[in-house]
């Protein structure tokens, strides 16, 4: 509860920001390292604080980029047996041992996301922001990924066996995100859906009346499961409330 308390105390004065995901083994040499810390300077040039996970790799690219910027580079670092060695570009470092409320901060205070090329834990910050989207759980936002030659053979699997032949996506939930080469083309699709000059996953299903977004969660409130069930003897839910 701790890490929930302090990191939304931190977070909610930082304004609009942006979080920025990618391999902590990516190295310095590496074009998409370079990339990385062109990107964060664009974000915090465009008037967006930076979030990432801390970290080494596109993680230290991005907080560098946007602290030598002159903006708000925001480090969520995670307790780590190895691999997390906070980078010393952070202008605002929080600290957390679950991995949950990290994932929740980020969601919480993104206005979108931009994913580089990166292992399990990006494709996981990935798939949980589309789920959520996909969900209708929170209200659309960019999800850019960099980096075309990287994305595409998940992408080609997704359209042939998620979409195609398995039928378990919907050919509208590629409308979810956007991939690209270019850096400056993702800080611009963000910011203009930011400030309402572009419509971002606008093929998604609506509800007839968008229900309330709580102010302490961050998310849309929907139907409980199981109380349409009330009074159904069949059920067991007879006293359900």
């Amino acid at each position: 509860m701790s890490e929930f308390v302090d990191a939304t105390d931190t977070l909610v004065r930082i304004g609009p920001a942006v979080a920025v995901f990618g391999s902590a083994r990516t190295a310095p040499t590496r074009p998409e390292y370079l990339q990385a810390v062109h990107c964060g300077q664009r974000l915090v040039e465009r008037g967006f604080a930076v979030i990432t996970g801390g970290g080494p790799g596109i993680m230290e690219a991005v907080n560098k980029g946007a602290l030598e910027g002159n903006g708000v580079s925001v480090g969520l670092n995670i307790s780590l047996p190895f691999e997390q060695k906070p980078n010393p570009y952070q202008s605002i470092e929080l600290t957390f041992r679950y991995f949950f409320i990290r994932k929740v901060m980020f969601v919480k205070h993104a206005r979108g996301f931009i994913i580089f090329p990166g292992g399990f834990g990006t494709m996981d910050e990935l798939f949980e922001s589309l789920t959520l989207i996909q969900t209708l759980k929170i209200v659309p936002f960019p999800v850019i990924m960099i980096g075309t030659k990287f994305w595409q053979p998940l992408l080609d699997w997704m359209r042939t066996t998620l979409a195609e032949e398995h039928g378990t996506i919907s050919k509208e939930d590629f409308d979810m995100f956007h991939v690209t080469d270019s850096v400056d083309e993702a800080v611009t699709i963000i910011h203009e859906v930011q400030t309402g000059q572009r419509p971002w996953a606008t093929r998604l299903p609506r509800f007839e009346s968008d229900p309330p977004i709580s102010e302490e969660e961050g998310i849309r409130q929907g139907v409980h499961p199981r109380r349409h069930l009330k009074g159904d003897p069949s059920m067991g839910v007879d006293n359900l409330e």
